[in-house]
């Protein structure tokens, strides 16, 4: 039995070493790389692998909740740090934009200063050549016949619409005779404060319609009257017409006086509370614009609106001013009571344009330098009404870009100044035709000054080889399409000489057969052309032909601030 079981001990012995030789076996051969080599990974070793980084994760986060206290938090908010130069591109154009709006108020007074001026041309030339201009129509059409009828025409279209001015300025100031301004100061001043400041708020709307509409009905009676006859009539009439104009300025001077009879009124209350609300009026126009899209169209005529809008409150103190003065007998000390008066609202216009026009560009992302391409386009106007192909006058150039209409203004004027100036005897007389040889002599300089900065502006935006291009052309109905050859310089004269001569020449006559046509300023297309864009106008103006007339209209429409054209 002993030896049996010592044999079956071998065996079991040996049989147990068989099976662990087997287990041995099985497990090389589900090792990758061993005896199977088609055997997948054991999922032991990835479930012990997982558990380790698992409990490595615990132990950190363990560890970091016996760290956390109130200590350490605080320890690393004061130690905490962060590199502006990894986002060194957004802090650069935060930066820029600062720089803009300090770059703001000197561009924008520099643009003012030259559409006041502008404005102020404009104006004086009512004054001064308008009567001299008329005057010399007037002894062409007497003096016709003793020279004979060399031409078909009795008088140049330029004459015929210089004495339609004339006209139309003489009768307007006799009919404003007729409306009483001290009734109409007492029957203002007899309203309550809120009721004037509604009233005043709609005055500046009905000013900006008046001055939208007012060009148009000019315009058509400039054009009627000077429409060459072989062309079909489609027009009611020069006589309509110009009945249309004259109660038009009519209307448009009894607005105005308004106006300055609300200002008068704020002016000489006692405790001054219509002032201060008509001039918070103004920052209530801050409101209704920074907040709006703005394109480089549209800050431009917003532009333009804010040079004639303070122009013509220039204007409007000064009338205040001298019915103050003719109701105080001329004293020299009352002037100096309204001049602090009238310095707070120059002060709180400048404010508010300033403050306007720089939130607009920030929002917008408008560059300061816009506002000298806006100069220069003002400039290109004024030369390009000195050219021999210029086709209308320089004051109706500045009437169409910034809505600014002289005549009804210059109808009050003339109407205050005369009731508020008495003009008896002889040194008097002397003294009104000194006063008025001193305005011509200031029209004068003032032009003067004016287009040799024109010429500088338009030169420095490199605009005067379009001052020698033909005007574009079209008919009626019909796109503009503009010829690519165009009429450079003469050889032997530099490109300035040929500015400057072109500058003072005078502009050239059309022939009679020649049927004339719509044209429209080069200014708009410098202007309108977007921001890098390489195409050559030229081609932009043959690619009008393609579009439809839905299209041009909304093209047109597109560039325009409650009906004031930009031609």
């Amino acid at each position: 039995m002993a030896g049996v079981g010592d044999a079956a001990a071998p065996g079991e012995g040996g049989g147990g070493g068989t099976d662990s030789q087997e287990r041995d076996g099985r497990g090389e051969a589900e090792q990758p790389g061993g005896g199977g080599s088609h055997g997948p990974s054991p999922a032991p070793q990835h479930t012990e692998t997982l558990g380790f980084y698992e409990s490595d994760r615990r132990r950190e986060r363990r560890r970091g909740r016996a760290e956390l206290s109130l200590l350490r938090f605080l320890s690393a908010e004061l130690t905490r740090g962060y590199f502006l130069e990894h986002n060194e591109a957004k802090y650069t154009e935060r930066r820029e934009r600062v720089y803009t709006c300090m770059r703001i108020p000197r561009e924008l007074e520099k643009l003012m200063f030259f559409g006041i001026f502008l404005c102020l041309d404009a104006f004086l030339y009512v004054f001064t050549l308008l009567p001299l201009r008329v005057f010399l129509a007037l002894f062409r059409l007497l003096t016709l016949p003793c020279y004979g009828l060399r031409d078909r025409r009795l008088l140049q279209p330029a004459q015929v619409c210089d004495i339609l001015k004339g006209v139309i300025l003489v009768i307007c100031y006799f009919m404003m005779h007729y409306v009483d301004y001290s009734m109409m100061y007492h029957l203002i001043r007899g309203q309550s404060v809120i009721k004037l400041y509604i009233i005043y708020n709609m005055l500046e709307v009905a000013d900006r319609l008046f001055s939208s509409f007012g060009q148009d009905i000019l315009d058509a009676l400039y054009w009627t009257a000077t429409e060459p006859k072989e062309r079909k009539r489609a027009h009611i009439g020069v006589i309509p017409h110009f009945f249309m104009a004259v109660l038009y300025v009519f209307l448009h001077a009894i607005l105005i006086m308004v106006q300055a009879t609300t200002l008068n009124v704020a002016f000489n209350s006692h405790n001054k509370s219509l002032l201060t609300i008509m001039m918070s009026n103004n920052f209530v126009e801050i409101k209704g614009s920074v907040f709006k899209k703005f394109e480089k169209n549209n800050l431009f005529q917003m532009s333009n609106s804010d040079i004639k809008e303070r122009f013509t409150n220039y204007v409007l103190l000064l009338i205040v001013c001298l019915r103050n003065m003719e109701q105080f007998s001329w004293n020299p000390d009352h002037l100096w009571v309204l001049f602090p008066d009238v310095c707070m609202v120059i002060a709180s216009e400048i404010a508010v344009d300033i403050v306007k026009h720089a939130f607009i560009t920030k929002f917008n992302d408008i560059t300061a330098d816009v506002y000298s391409e806006y100069r220069a386009s003002l400039a290109f106007d004024l030369v390009s009404s000195r050219q021999k192909n210029a086709y209308t006058d320089y004051s109706d150039s500045v009437a169409r870009r910034m809505g600014f209409i002289p005549l009804p203004l210059a109808v009050l004027l003339i109407r205050v100044v005369t009731s508020s100036i008495k003009v008896q005897g002889i040194l008097s007389y002397a003294c009104v035709i000194l006063f008025y040889f001193g305005l011509i002599s200031l029209k004068i300089l003032n032009s003067i000054v004016l287009l040799g900065k024109s010429c500088q502006y338009v030169k420095e935006a490199k605009m005067e080889d379009k001052l020698f291009d033909p005007p574009p052309a079209s008919t009626p109905g019909k796109p503009s399409s503009k010829s690519h050859n165009k009429s450079r310089p003469s050889q032997g004269l530099s490109t300035e000489e040929n500015l400057s001569a072109s500058v003072t020449s005078q502009p050239a006559h059309q022939k009679e057969n020649v049927i004339p046509l719509l044209v429209t300023s080069n200014s708009d297309q410098f202007l309108t052309t977007p921001d890098g864009d390489d195409k050559d106008i030229t081609q932009e103006n043959s690619e009008l032909k393609h579009r439809s007339s839905k299209k041009d209209l909304l093209e047109i429409d597109r560039f325009t601030i409650c009906g004031n054209r930009i031609d």
